[in-house]
Parts: structure tokens; C-alpha cells; sequence
């Protein structure tokens, strides 16, 4: 039996004969694993799967609506307002910035005089889509990206074992992909400011590229779509029965790799989180040419690149969470990562751009201390869950034994895992004690704006928003997959996020 540490979505699984492709092992299935997975409550067993729809299904037609409204609503009205809303929603929080001097009341006010629909129609007849600029640079940083993806030495680390049995493997690179990067962003800035350019053209042409990146995400989607059909490389593919616009959406495929670089890799991790601190940097040097030294923009970006920092640091920890093991490489995570970060992520350092505040020494150095001290606080939480999981429990948490909850579960080979549920230390708080200090980042990097605008917190709302939803969705998946297990825990664990409240 196989034993992980589990901060919910946590599994493992052991290299077995056979591979559908490179970089991903596969576990064969046995016959059993076709027949209906169930709850034994003789050994404690729970298997993995998503079997809770039934019963939500039951609990909405008690309440009066259909089983045929709810599959319509998840499957096709959602999934297609989506698609069609979000691109033009990071585009409009653009124009915004630019156009409104990020006041939404200004937009608002805008709408009611030329329509919305006139609006979008001017603010994308006005942007040079595709031009030698917005290709030469998003497919140059593609290439840059892709390139040192496979020249920097990693050690292998392996991903969760899927239901289906197979175990992805990552080559653990990113903090040197990040250094690097970083490196040389500072390089050519050098180069471009000796020869009279500088590299916040990107900043003034921002919305041409994030235009090209919303077009060229979508067909990206669309090719994988395919893919996950016709070419999958893992067996955790397929089309889910949702029809074409719930698959498009959600994803066709887990784990897909082209050329034997895994996709969300590529699009999570060296696309969205390391444009986020390029941006960063090109906003603040954008400030800096415009103002001079701002400290409200010192603040924010020190605090974004440590917390970027933090999280190339544990990478390899990334490939346990919720959005690589759950979420299929669809709309919903590779747009999100090649639109919907680089546009909202750095939005505070955008909104600082034309809006400088001069908080003085005292203030800035205030939220830049009590900001650092919540980077903090969320890497020990996370170190502390991994030295755990390392020392297979036998080691102290605060001084003490870890107070542990041993949860076995089944996969679909019918193979019975086990993990570690740790209700202790940090873990002992809440059940999701990491995002507190996530969240509070989060606001202190983003009052250093001030409060003149609601559009440079949008990021904050929007964060409290997902880590509420990402609370839920984990908390289900783990009920279904730990039962009693996680009924334990929850009960040696009494609060979800905020100790003594929610």
C-alpha cells in the first residue's frame, strides 16, 4: 500500500510495467475495475470517482428542478456563456485601465450612452490584432519558454496516480526556468535601454497582444479538444459525454503532452505564472520612466515576485493541486492561464502605472512587512504538510507528534492507497489554513492603490471568490474519495478556511 501525505488532493502512485507515452507510466485494469465502484463501510474504503452528482441531482428535483435543467445549465449554457463572456471580460478590464482611468462607474456610464455591444465592437476595431509585434513576441516567448523547458536538468518528480492508473512525471525545472528567465529579461532590458528601446513597448501595445493571445488560446483549446479525442496520451481522455461545448470547455484530456511537454506545464506554470512577474517587472519599470521612484509600486512588485518566487520554489508541490490532478486541459485551465493571469494578475502593478501613490516610509515599509510575513506564513504551512509527508508522520509538528488520520481509498485498478490526512499545527486551524495568508498578500499588495477604484482590487474579490469554490470542489472530491476517513477529519478539523468562522 502506497502511502502520501494528502492536503486533500494529494495521491500517489508507483511506477508499473507498460506506458502510453512519454513521461506518464500507466497501471493496467483489471476486470474489476469495469464493474461500478462502491463504499465498503466493512474496511473504510472509499473509491475514487465522482459519485456524488446522483444524489445532487435528486436534491435539485425535490426542489423543484429538473434533472434535464441542471445537465442543460452544466453542460451547455454555462460552458457556452463562458467561453463567449471571458474573453471580452479581460479585454474590457484593459480597456478600462486605459481608456476609463479604471474606474468601472466610468465604463458603466460609457455603456449606457453606446451600448455594450458598441463598445466591444470599438474597443477591438481599434487594436491591430495580428501584426509582426504581437507574433514576434508571444511566439518568441514560446519559444524561449519551450526551449529551456527541455535544456535545464531537473530531478524527476512523479504527479498523483490518475483513476485510470497512470502516473504523470515532470522533469522538477521550473525555479531554474524562472531564474532564468528573470535573468534574462534583466539582459535584454540592458541591451534595449543602451540602444535608446526599452521593453515597456509591451506595456503600450498591451492590448494588441493580449487581443493576439485571446485568438490564439482559443484555436489552442480547440487543437487540444481534438487531440484528446483522436490522439490521447493517456487514457484519462475522451470526450465526457456533455457535448461539444461542456468538452471544449473542460477538457478532453488530463494529461496531454505534444512532443513530450506536458501542456499544463507549459501553459500553468511557463506561460501564466512566469508572465505574471515579467509584467511586474515591465510595469514597474514603465512606472519608473514615467515617475521616477514610487514606493506604492516598490510595495506591490516585491511582494508579487516573492510570492512568485515561493511558488516555483515548491512546483513540484503544484502538480498534487486541484488544478492539475481534477481539471482537464481545456478552456477553463489554458485560457484561463494564457489570457485570463497575465491580464488579472498583474493588474494592481498596471493600475499603478498611471495611478502613482506616495504612501511615505513609514506606511510602505508597514504593508511591505506584514506582506512578507504572510508569504511566510503560507510556506510553512505548505513545508510543514511536506515534512510530513516525507517522514511518513514520524517526525513533531510545534513541538509534538502529528495528530494523523490514515485514510485508505481505492483506484479504479482496485489497487487500495493510503494517505495522510494531517489535522495538526498549521493544518490543525482549518482545513485550508493556506489560503489566509494567500488572500491577505493578496490585499496588501493591492492597498498600496489606495481606495480612489474598485478595479485594482478586482483581483482580491476574484481570488476570495476561487479559493471559496476551490474549498467546496476539493472538500466534495475528498468526501467522495476518503468517506469516514474524511468525515474523521472534518471533525478533528472543524472549519473550512477561517478558524471559528467559516
Amino acid at each position: 500500500m502506497k502511502t502520501v501525505l494528502s492536503g486533500c488532493d494529494s495521491t500517489d502512485g508507483k511506477q508499473t510495467h507498460g506506458s502510453d507515452m512519454t513521461g506518464v507510466t500507466t497501471r493496467s485494469k483489471s476486470r474489476t475495475s469495469e464493474k461500478k465502484d462502491v463504499y465498503s463501510k466493512s474496511n473504510g474504503v472509499i473509491s475514487n470517482g465522482f459519485h456524488g452528482y446522483k444524489e445532487g441531482y435528486e436534491t435539485l428535483e425535490k426542489s423543484g428542478v429538473s434533472r434535464r435543467s441542471v445537465y442543460l445549465f452544466n453542460h451547455f449554457f454555462f460552458p457556452l456563456v463562458m467561453v463567449g463572456l471571458t474573453p471580452q471580460i479581460v479585454m474590457l478590464f484593459w480597456y478600462t485601465n486605459v481608456k476609463f482611468g479604471g474606474s468601472y462607474s466610468a465604463l458603466i456610464t460609457h455603456f449606457r450612452s453606446h451600448s455594450v455591444f458598441g463598445t466591444l465592437l470599438k474597443m477591438w476595431s481599434e487594436l491591430s490584432i495580428i501584426n509582426t509585434f504581437t507574433v514576434g513576441v508571444i511566439f518568441g516567448y514560446f519559444a524561449w519558454a519551450l526551449f529551456w523547458t527541455v535544456v535545464l536538468p531537473g530531478k524527476e518528480v512523479r504527479g498523483p496516480v490518475t483513476p485510470k492508473g497512470n502516473t504523470p512525471v515532470y522533469k522538477d525545472n521550473g525555479f531554474l526556468h524562472y531564474g532564468v528567465t528573470m535573468a534574462g529579461f534583466a539582459i535584454l532590458t540592458t541591451v534595449l535601454k543602451y540602444h535608446g528601446l526599452t521593453p515597456t513597448v509591451v506595456y503600450d501595445r498591451f492590448g494588441e497582444l493580449l487581443a493576439f493571445m485571446n485568438v490564439f488560446a482559443l484555436c489552442f483549446v480547440f487543437l487540444l479538444y481534438i487531440k484528446g479525442i483522436t490522439r490521447p496520451s493517456t487514457s484519462d481522455s475522451g470526450k465526457t459525454g456533455g457535448g461539444f461545448f461542456f468538452d471544449y470547455y473542460w477538457g478532453t484530456e488530463l494529461y496531454p503532452r505534444i512532443c513530450g511537454i506536458d501542456v499544463k506545464v507549459l501553459t500553468n506554470c511557463r506561460f501564466g505564472m512566469t508572465v505574471w512577474p515579467l509584467m511586474c517587472c515591465i510595469y514597474a519599470l514603465k512606472s519608473y520612466e514615467l515617475h521616477g521612484f514610487v514606493d506604492s509600486m516598490f510595495v506591490t512588485t516585491i511582494l508579487q515576485l516573492t510570492y512568485i518566487t515561493k511558488f516555483f520554489t515548491w512546483e513540484a508541490g503544484y502538480m498534487h493541486t486541484i488544478d492539475i490532478i481534477l481539471d482537464r486541459a481545456g478552456f477553463y485551465i489554458c485560457w484561463g492561464c494564457l489570457c485570463w493571469l497575465p491580464s488579472l494578475y498583474p493588474s494592481v502593478s498596471l493600475y499603478l502605472v498611471s495611478h502613482p501613490v506616495r504612501l511615505g516610509t513609514p506606511l510602505a515599509s508597514s504593508i511591505l512587512i506584514v506582506g512578507l510575513i504572510s508569504v511566510l506564513i503560507n510556506y510553512l504551512a505548505d513545508l510543514q504538510r511536506q515534512d510530513v509527508r516525507k517522514a511518513n508522520g514520524d517526525c513533531l509538528v510545534w513541538g509534538r507528534k502529528p495528530d494523523l488520520i490514515r485514510a485508505k481509498y481505492r483506484i479504479e485498478g482496485g489497487e487500495v492507497r493510503e494517505s495522510i490526512l494531517l489535522a495538526s499545527g498549521w493544518w490543525g486551524l482549518s482545513r485550508h489554513f493556506h489560503y489566509i495568508p494567500e488572500i491577505l498578500l493578496s490585499f496588501f499588495w493591492t492597498v498600496t492603490t489606495g481606495f480612489e477604484n474598485v478595479l485594482p482590487y478586482t483581483y482580491l474579490i476574484v481570488l476570495v471568490i476561487l479559493l471559496t469554490h476551490r474549498s467546496f470542489r476539493d472538500e466534495q472530491k475528498c468526501s467522495l474519495k476518503y468517506g469516514i476517513y474524511w468525515q474523521e477529519y472534518c471533525t478533528k478539523v472543524k472549519h473550512r478556511i477561517i478558524p471559528f468562522l467559516f
